[in-house]
């Protein structure tokens, strides 16, 4: 009987460039060489922030009624993706999302924060802010995701917490 050492398989791209030149390769292009590696940025960074920044990838994408990704969104659909592939499983609908979020005043808001429509009680549309009076979201059929000015002042604001 023949005893086999096991030999853990080498990707074929640290036997291409070397492993020294794959470390900085990755530090360049940032983590996606080395899967589970974070650079002290991206820990640094909160989960609102990073949903937004995974929202933005998005822009571009149409509106489809009752979409949640990864081709097509509605707006709670958006919002709940991005939150989704930050690590962070939040309810479906605008409602719900409002229900789950801490709410902020607006002169808390931050970039990445919940932006949510309203009329009366009732909130009908979301998004995530942009900073300097904008809105990131999907805006309706037809539509695609993109960057708006906030168009009324009926919205009130919530951060989904990242403890």
């Amino acid at each position: 009987m023949t005893a086999h050492l096991y030999r853990p398989a080498v990707p074929a791209l640290f036997t291409r460039i070397g492993a020294t030149s794959m470390l900085t390769a990755a530090a360049l292009a940032g983590t996606s060489l080395i899967p589970g590696m974070t650079t002290r940025a991206q820990a640094d960074e909160t989960l609102a922030m990073r949903a937004y920044h995974i929202a933005q990838s998005e822009q571009g994408a149409p509106f489809a009624w009752g979409a949640a990704g990864p081709d097509a969104f509605d707006c709670s659909g958006l919002t709940q993706f991005a939150y989704e592939q930050a690590g962070e499983d939040i309810p479906r609908t605008a409602e719900d999302q409002y229900d789950y979020a801490v709410h902020i005043r607006p002169d808390h808001r931050r970039v990445g924060d919940l932006v949510f429509f309203h009329y009366g009680d009732s909130i009908y549309h979301v998004g995530f802010y942009a900073g300097r009076g904008e809105v990131l979201h999907a805006p309706k059929s037809g539509g695609l995701v993109r960057l708006e000015r906030i168009w009324s002042d009926d919205v009130w604001y919530g951060r989904v917490d990242d403890d």
